[in-house]
């Protein structure tokens, strides 16, 4: 490869890195040079369910792109806030009635808007009284009616919340409250990462930190794989791992879990299905830290049965076991 891959996405067989101008990768591996050339200081990216937009960002930075194809649709900003610290608060996703949105904290670190990714037309427009949450790794639901932030509070301590996308419309300041997830039973540890199984669970991996007391309680714990459905407004799975957990990936009834190396998760059990110590990934837990290690670039083929990983020489293509859905 000319250089590492900062971004990785899936176009039928191909490998594109929309980072790195569109340059693509076949399934002989050969290199086909970028269309393009964006340049510093962006570093990662992120796609819409359709394809058709991403936003490519400085991970640790203040500046982003959204891009309709390879068209600029328009130029976007966080605020310089800590913004070296942490992960830059980005998500498209589609809205249950088709409309394509872009999600972000154009002004303030704690308030999110969301924004129709075609026009710009801010959809959150309304008086705003937003908690000290700095608001991270952002997810819309795939049935565009939840919102997930897996972000962190001043101590610094990792934290998870689900935002009623469908009542925000209605009434922005939804996304300034506690969110749908309630707070005891909850959690009772750092969270480390989270993401959407489907549209009603939502898989949260805990960190080591020890809770603030030894009571046994219904709620998820330190270095747990957790499973919560909002139907059910409770936690159906609980499941004690010996590995840090890092950045997680959905996959039907699996996740996989990235640090150190990939690992498939059983999310019902947390028993490790299949692991690949051989491809190194960085060993990064949470949304936040000073001493930046930076996220994983990887990319799960939509049929699930590949996972794509940048390493420094090479893209990494492992076989994933057969899924379930």
């Amino acid at each position: 490869m000319t250089a590492e891959a900062q971004s990785l996405v899936w176009d039928g067989d191909e490998l594109v890195d929309v980072v790195g101008g569109g340059r693509r990768w076949g399934p002989d591996g050969v290199e086909r040079p970028a269309s393009v050339i964006y340049g510093s200081p962006f570093d990662r990216s992120v796609v819409s369910p359709s394809g058709r937009y991403s936003v490519i960002y400085a991970e640790r930075g203040t500046k982003a792109l959204l891009l309709d194809g390879d068209r600029l649709v328009r130029e976007l900003n966080r605020s310089y806030y800590q913004a070296d610290a942490y992960d830059y608060p980005v998500a498209l996703g589609t809205l249950r009635d088709g409309r394509e949105v872009l999600v972000h904290c154009p002004e303030e670190y704690n308030v999110l808007e969301i924004e129709d990714a075609d026009s710009g037309e801010r959809l959150t427009d309304g008086d705003r009284q937003p908690k000290d949450v700095f608001h991270s790794r952002l997810a819309v639901s795939p049935d565009g009616t939840h919102l997930l932030s897996a972000g962190w509070v001043w101590h610094p301590y990792g934290v998870v919340e689900v935002f009623d996308l469908t009542s925000a419309l209605t009434d922005p300041a939804v996304l300034d409250g506690r969110g749908v997830l309630p707070e005891d039973p909850g959690i009772v540890a750092e969270v480390a990462s989270a993401c959407w199984l489907d549209s009603d669970r939502l898989a949260v991996a805990t960190t080591g930190e020890e809770p603030l007391d030894d009571e046994e309680t219904p709620a998820l714990g330190p270095r747990q794989l957790g499973v919560w459905s909002l139907s059910a407004g409770r936690w159906i799975h609980r499941s004690t791992v010996d590995f840090c957990l890092g950045t997680l990936i959905p996959r039907g009834d699996t996740v996989v879990s990235l640090y150190g190396h990939p690992r498939l998760l059983d999310v019902t059990t947390g028993a490790v299905v299949a692991e690949w110590p051989s491809v190194e990934v960085p060993r990064r837990d949470g949304s936040y830290g000073v001493t930046h290690i930076p996220t994983p670039v990887t990319a799960l083929h939509p049929d699930g049965t590949r996972l794509a990983v940048a390493q420094p020489d090479i893209i990494a293509v492992i076989t994933l076991p057969g899924r379930e859905d």
